[in-house]
């Protein structure tokens, strides 16, 4: 028989620096989570990943263990990231701060 599930958490956590700290601690401690055991296991999952923020739906079962599925990066980030800048626009449609080539965005859809 499966575990029921207690609760669903959606977190955006940067790849290999989850830490106890806001949001991750809190998040996770409501739930009676052990927060150190899923920032171990989720950093030794994305090394290698370093820069990027990565969508993470973490499933809390009703005996306090937890699983987690590690979702692709939000589109925005890679081509903030291939434009090589550090914060998007402040009036998109107007100004135009970085580009991308065509080669790179057929990169960014395979990710």
């Amino acid at each position: 028989m499966a575990k029921a599930i207690k609760a669903q958490i959606k977190l955006h956590v940067p790849a290999a620096q989850a830490n106890p700290a806001p949001p991750v601690g809190p998040a996770l401690g409501q739930h009676g989570v052990n927060i150190m055991q899923f920032c171990k296991q989720f950093n030794d999952q994305t090394k290698g990943r370093d820069g990027l923020i990565l969508p993470v739906v973490i499933s809390v079962f009703e005996d306090r263990t937890f699983t987690f599925i590690i979702k692709s990066p939000p589109s925005s980030i890679l081509l903030k990231r291939a434009a090589n800048l550090a914060k998007a626009s402040g009036t998109s449609g107007k100004e135009t701060i970085g580009k991308v080539t065509k080669k790179q965005v057929e990169e960014i859809a395979k990710l």
